[in-house]
């Protein structure tokens, strides 16, 4: 019980520096829905959890039933109001169906997520400063606070090392030095070695490629589909990864499509979209946020991305296993 409940004020600690530098900078809190179409999925539709009654998965709208899920992002709940309230965040549950290794994966997390009008280079500003705030917080509380959150004096010490300016590394710069093939992803072993040769600070890594480019068959990286092409280099994405040390990627984000109809585009070519399609899924699954855009035409320019607090947390206190940072920690094999 001892360490549930250092658990449970460290992640009241990261939470409560995330939400009070937010509204500092005139963010505007937004309470997303849990229950949600396939809208409400992130890059992988396979990892959906299904909603159902009595067994009933087609339960919802009764006049034209459909599927429904536990949320795995509210990026477009925050985009839709993105025009009215310029910068938004949530902070809320997500729920991904991961069979991974239960030292780095969980099937229900904390996600605390932003939104806001401006470019890419803005949102990596605010992902060092968000973290480095609460690196501060922690820093700056007295020694008998952070051991009540599970702290040792070697971890205050490791955090004090972190500093401002992280390294902004390109995928492609990351594979030349990891030596890595062109396409395939980047596995959080070599996420480590990387933050190893730049001083065990955070990483944030960049312009991921785009699958969409060019229909290319040999990029297994699957990214959002709403993420924009590098004008540049269009076969890139204005996307970013933070890496933690330890932590490994805690976000994943994007300069987002300000432009409906290569929105649509995109979502219909995506990998995500075919997936969607042969589990009985369309269109219709984005038909609320497709009609909000289609009226604007046209979106402001905006960025965002989603941080995983248990990731932080694993960083924070250097803890290899997330299942030691997180009070009821729930798995494929073990619901708390």
């Amino acid at each position: 019980m001892k360490e549930k409940i250092q658990n449970i004020k460290l992640a009241l600690q990261v939470t409560k520096s995330f939400r009070n530098f937010l509204e500092s900078e005139d963010f505007v809190e937004i309470f997303p829905p849990t229950i949600v179409r396939a809208s409400g999925a992130c890059e992988s539709v396979d990892t959906m959890f299904y909603v159902a009654k009595d067994k009933n998965l087609l339960w919802f709208r009764p006049e034209k039933p459909h599927r429904s899920h536990l949320l795995q992002t509210a990026q477009f709940d925050l985009e839709a109001v993105i025009p009215d309230l310029k910068k938004v965040f949530s902070i809320g549950p997500t729920f991904r169906a991961e069979d991974g290794d239960p030292k780095r994966y969980l099937v229900e997390f904390t996600m605390a997520e932003i939104e806001f009008i401006g470019k890419l280079p803005e949102l990596l500003d605010y992902i060092e400063k968000i973290i480095l705030r609460i690196i501060k917080d922690i820093l700056s509380l007295p020694p008998k606070k952070q051991k009540e959150m599970g702290f040792r004096k070697q971890d205050i010490e490791r955090l004090g090392k972190i500093k401002p300016d992280f390294p902004r590394v390109t995928y492609d710069q990351a594979i030349k030095i990891l030596n890595i093939e062109f396409g395939k992803d980047i596995s959080s072993d070599n996420e480590q070695k990387l933050v190893k040769k730049f001083d065990n600070q955070p990483i944030l890594l960049t312009n991921h490629p785009d699958a969409l480019w060019k229909n290319r068959k040999d990029i297994e990286i699957i990214k959002f589909f709403n993420m924009v092409p590098d004008p540049k280099n269009p076969s890139r994405l204005l996307s970013v990864d933070l890496i933690l040390p330890v932590g490994g990627e805690a976000l994943g984000g994007a300069q987002r499509v300000e432009k409906f109809k290569e929105f649509k585009n995109r979502l219909l070519r995506s990998e995500m979209f075919k997936r969607l399609e042969k589990k009985g899924g369309g269109l219709d699954d984005f038909e609320w946020y497709l009609k909000i855009f289609k009226e604007m035409k046209t979106m402001p320019i905006h960025s965002g991305g989603g941080f995983g607090i248990a990731r932080i947390c694993k960083f924070l206190r250097g803890e290899n296993d997330i299942r030691k940072v997180v009070p009821f920690p729930s798995n494929r094999n073990r619901i708390s």
